[in-house]
């Protein structure tokens, strides 16, 4: 089992957690949000966490933020040469995973293997993962259930000037889409996948992990090309471990070679060693 972990970068630290919390700067902004497995004491004195600029406050379906210092509800930020939209939305999230940065310099480092490989991003969500691909030269098919964060995902797309990229943004059930494409005989040297525990297609598909990951991986293998550069998958709140997605992809991957590695993804609080625990990866690649 690996852990990556990353201290983030210019736009991005995350500065405490403890008592059910954590403590991040996103952009110029700081922001208080719940993480129930942060059990442990925070290290930074209680007035430095009052001064947050935003609290999420759960309750209800959703929660909610309480703009304590009237933050603006988005604002951009930037990584390397990638600028997209940070938004206080009402899952607690911002729409940027600042622990992906790890996995954006692997897919970084794959696609430049080869020109203008053809990747799938399923569950892309904002997109900033596609944009990475994007940029480093790949052709991308991002597919999304929801129309606002594809919509979302477009305007990341237009804040790096990325317009002239060849990616596509398609509105499905992730699932269909690859059965889909399994008919059509379209390959992929490079998939990434984030499915969550729970979901719905934009016609009404139900997705829940246990009962569908399996198939979605089987079929995935099914549009991989003949020699295939990654597989990439990565899982929140899941009741399961990275020794599963590994042990998935060795079932999947046998005989294609390669390597494979599994674990967990972290945050480095800054000024301590400090690990938090975001989710879990597998992922392979020749």
């Amino acid at each position: 089992m690996t852990i990556l972990s990353t201290s983030g970068w210019e736009d991005y630290e995350l500065f405490d957690s403890g008592n059910g919390k954590r403590l991040e700067r996103f952009g110029k902004y700081v922001l208080s949000r719940p993480d129930p497995q942060c059990l442990w004491q925070p290290q930074l004195a209680e007035n430095v966490w009052e001064n947050a600029g935003a609290v999420f406050a759960e309750g209800g379906k959703n929660g909610q933020w309480l703009n304590k210092k009237s933050m603006p509800e988005s604002w951009d930020m930037k990584y390397k040469n990638l600028i997209f939209q940070a938004r206080l939305s009402p899952f607690k999230h911002t729409g940027v995973f600042p622990e992906q940065q790890v996995m954006w310099e692997w897919l970084q480092g794959r696609i430049k293997k080869e020109e203008k490989p053809k990747v799938l991003n399923l569950f892309g969500y904002t997109g900033i993962a596609s944009l990475i691909c994007a940029e480093a030269g790949a052709e991308v098919t991002h597919i999304d259930a929801s129309y606002p964060t594809i919509g979302w995902a477009r305007k990341n797309q237009e804040l790096s000037n990325l317009q002239s990229a060849k990616i596509r943004w398609i509105l499905d059930d992730c699932l269909e889409f690859v059965k889909r494409e399994v008919r059509r005989g379209n390959k992929y040297n490079g998939i990434i996948m984030d499915p969550p525990v729970f979901g719905h297609g934009p016609n009404g598909e139900r997705w829940e992990f246990n009962d569908n990951f399996p198939e979605l991986l089987s079929e995935c293998k099914k549009i991989l090309s003949e020699k295939p550069l990654f597989v990439l998958i990565n899982a929140y709140a899941v009741s399961a471990s990275g020794i599963m997605l590994g042990n998935m992809l060795e079932d999947t991957m046998k005989g294609f070679g390669g390597t494979i590695e599994s674990g967990e993804l972290a945050l480095e609080q800054k000024d301590s060693k400090r690990l938090l625990s975001t989710g879990i990866f597998g992922r392979w690649c020749k």
